[in-house]
């Protein structure tokens, strides 16, 4: 896990559940390709990018998950099967199968619960501050055969929809984009780190989804951290 910009003083908390590929040394390979552990299965390319410029821009606190989501899944409630998949997206992951409660718990344990009890923790020392919270992802431009049309998205379910439904707005009022409403993706029972610290507590929030193309090199890096930063600024605008 790593933590960026630690004292930032934007009311934008980011957060990044998939920011890293890393694995683990015990680990090994997981029995993994070197290109399967570097594409989109292994983590949400450009993330990292994206929210480090992010938090640079905005002076925001940038949370990142850096082990690989096929280590353990923080956006999967642990109890779940997948949260430690045994196949994604058609690449089987020999590592992952036949664990004993055991070894998922000792994943669970060093992985998904200290990078869920650093925003617990953050989210506490704001206490009394304006605080949204923002989960950053990315998605790959075609996934099980299907090409995907949009540039990125916004998922939004349950709590305080009042940031996520204005973000919404502002990015769909872009020329010359396509924003999907809770597409590609959809969020619901399956996603873990928003509904577990944003909605009982009504926290406002948005969980963005970005093209993994549009971020793969430093120029669209940059070009969607100022588009997300504007958009973000003006939504927190608009409900003041």
């Amino acid at each position: 896990m790593s933590l960026v910009n630690p004292t930032g003083a934007s009311p934008f908390l980011l957060i990044g559940d998939h920011a890293g590929r890393a694995l683990p040394e015990a680990l090994g390979d997981l029995g993994l390709s070197e290109e399967d552990r570097v594409r989109h299965i292994a983590w949400d390319i450009g993330v990292r990018a994206l929210g480090e410029a992010l938090a640079q821009r905005l002076d925001a606190v940038f949370i990142a998950q850096t082990w690989s989501r096929l280590v353990v899944d923080c956006n999967r409630d642990p109890a779940r099967a997948d949260a430690i998949p045994e196949v994604s997206d058609g690449s089987p992951i020999p590592g992952n199968v036949g664990l004993t409660p055991a070894d998922r718990a000792a994943r669970i344990a060093e992985v998904h619960a200290p990078y869920q009890d650093a925003i617990a923790a953050e989210l506490a020392r704001r206490a009394g501050r304006e605080t949204v919270l923002v989960a950053l992802h990315s998605f790959t431009p075609r996934m099980q055969g299907t090409d995907r049309p949009w540039d990125a998205g916004v998922l939004h379910d349950r709590g305080d929809l009042t940031f996520a439904h204005a973000m919404l707005a502002i990015l769909q009022a872009a020329p010359g984009l396509t924003i999907g409403d809770n597409e590609p993706y959809k969020m619901d029972g399956i996603d873990h780190t928003v509904p577990r610290h944003a909605f009982a507590a009504r926290l406002p929030y948005v969980e963005l989804e970005i093209r993994q193309d549009h971020l793969s090199t430093d120029a669209g890096v940059m070009l969607w951290a100022d588009r997300i930063a504007d958009g973000l600024r003006s939504a927190l605008a608009s409900l003041a």
